[in-house]
């Protein structure tokens, strides 16, 4: 075959996803292939980089655009391909068997600077030989990675991809290991702990929560996906543990800064067990903050809530949608309903004094706490001693039994029973350190006692419905053309109330309900 000014196209492959980042290995391969090409007398047409592909793929981009190139100009040209390495052309006998039977059927040459290709038995020997060293290797590598990639989770150090709300950083006395990455962190956090108190009933209300700032991973469309809502809610990466149930690690104490207690992570997945069943909401919208919350007093049902088509633009309305009922279909303006709410909130506020008085009660039982500490840490530390006995006789019983059943039950329960020791393990832990200063704790919370229509007035729905939820429990009763009717306050201000010498039930302020 003549080699004056063959043409040649050069195939390059890395796997490596950090070679890809760093530049290097395309680069290298792609100079060891044109020298080689001079030094043949080779003319190089093309050049195909396969980036981040593994060898035991037939189906790669780059190889098969090579391959519809070849094909396409077979018949006016006969092409010589070059790799760096019989490594680059694939790391799995079979798939280098059928990438060889490929490039032939086109008419082209394989040609390499490491290896000469040939027809003859001992060629073909030595190539397959090769091949199969080459596929050895990547299952090698393959095992080696993931089993220093256990031994460093058994360590406590996450090893894959880092969860929303924390990123990667290289530390002297870890190495590479997770940091909460502000201010997702603390988004994640206050999404993840109003979860598990109920201060968000569903998941549909916390992927509002997240939806409600920009810095919120989204999808392409700008969506927060139910699927990323639910992954956050089952990761106990958040709580500091490890679980990788393939590899036999579960509950693992990680090195990472925990964003939540391993406590409220077993809230959090006593109510995804409760909800697991319960659909998704869809009537929930951002205009509407109090749908679901006011209530239909004629027929005691929750009221829904949308926009009517009026002859020059739409306007918003809540209505009761309970056939039979008296008021069905009869909508109430949403400024209307919104600012009857609005007052109602007024009435709730407190006079300074029975503000200051409250304060001074609830800072006295704080003190009160801090003298208990020792006390709750004692009866903690002896629950746990029993726990440890109940764990010993679970394990003499499986010892003992010869039904695999039983056992099964038994591995079940001592789980069961360490999930409960690590809850054990926190409270006592936090009952070690002091308190933390109460006018840092309480602070928001008796913001919001002594004036709710400051949350109110919060351009986020999550506050909106926040507002609804701490402020009153149940169906709010609302008549049509009147008013709310008697609102029953939740307890904080119930208290507040007692207080103040008014009666339990809140009444609605003159000009919302008439006299009785």
């Amino acid at each position: 075959m003549n080699n004056e000014m063959q043409k040649a196209i050069i195939y390059c492959r890395v796997s490596d996803m950090k070679q890809v980042r760093d530049g290097h290995g395309l680069e290298s391969q792609e100079t060891r292939c044109r020298e080689f090409a001079v030094n043949k007398g080779y003319e190089v047409v093309a050049v195909y980089h396969e980036r981040g592909v593994t060898g035991k793929l037939m189906d790669r981009p780059q190889m098969l655009a090579m391959l519809e190139y070849l094909q396409k100009h077979k018949k006016r040209e006969r092409f010589i391909v070059i790799i760096d390495d019989i490594s680059r052309l694939a790391r799995d006998v079979e798939t280098h068997i059928q990438l060889r039977k490929a490039v032939s059927n086109t008419g082209a040459l394989l040609e390499s600077p490491s290896i000469e290709f040939g027809d003859d038995s001992d060629s073909r020997f030595i190539e397959l030989l090769l091949a199969n060293v080459a596929g050895h290797q990547r299952e090698k590598n393959a095992e080696q990675t993931r089993n220093r990639m256990r031994a460093r989770a058994m360590n406590g150090y996450w090893v894959s991809r880092a969860p929303i709300g924390y990123e990667y950083t290289e530390l002297p006395e870890h190495g590479k290991i997770m940091v909460p990455c502000e201010p997702l962190a603390s988004i994640v956090k206050e999404g993840l702990e109003g979860y598990a108190s109920g201060r968000f009933a569903s998941q549909t209300e916390l992927k509002r929560f997240f939806e409600g700032f920009s810095v919120f991973p989204r999808t392409p469309q700008g969506r927060v996906n139910f699927q990323t809502v639910s992954d956050m809610l089952k990761k106990s990466l958040y709580a500091a543990r490890i679980n990788l149930p393939n590899w036999g690690l579960h509950d693992i104490p990680a090195k990472h800064q925990p964003l939540i207690s391993y406590e409220t992570y077993q809230a959090i997945q006593n109510q995804v067990k409760g909800h697991s069943h319960a659909p998704a909401r869809k009537d929930l919208h951002k205009d509407f903050p109090l749908r679901g919350f006011v209530g239909c007093a004629c027929c005691e049902k929750p009221m829904t809530a949308g926009w009517t088509k009026g002859r020059s633009q739409y306007y918003p309305y809540y209505f009761c949608q309970q056939k039979g009922c008296e008021m069905y279909g009869k909508v109430i303006a949403k400024a209307k309903i919104e600012g009857d709410f609005e007052k109602l909130l007024g009435a709730l506020h407190p006079t300074k004094s029975v503000a200051n008085l409250a304060y001074d009660i609830f800072k006295d039982q704080w003190k009160l706490r801090e003298v208990r500490y020792q006390e709750e840490a004692d009866a903690l530390k002896k629950e746990m001693a029993d726990l440890d006995k109940v764990i010993a006789q679970t394990l003499d019983k499986i010892f003992c039994s010869d039904s695999p059943t039983l056992v099964k039950a038994g591995e079940n329960r001592i789980k069961d029973l360490e999930r409960d020791k690590q809850v054990l393990v926190e409270k006592i832990a936090k009952c070690g350190t002091r308190l933390p200063d109460f006018d840092d704790i309480y602070r928001t919370a008796f913001e919001f006692l002594a004036n709710p229509r400051k949350l109110w007035s919060s351009e986020r729905f999550a506050d909106k419905r926040t507002v609804a939820k701490l402020a009153f429990n149940g169906l709010i009763p609302y008549v049509r053309n009147e008013g709310y009717r008697t609102a029953p306050i939740a307890e904080p201000f119930r208290l507040l109330r007692r207080i103040d010498g008014h009666d339990n039930e809140m009444v609605a302020p003159p000009g919302l309900e008439p006299g009785t």
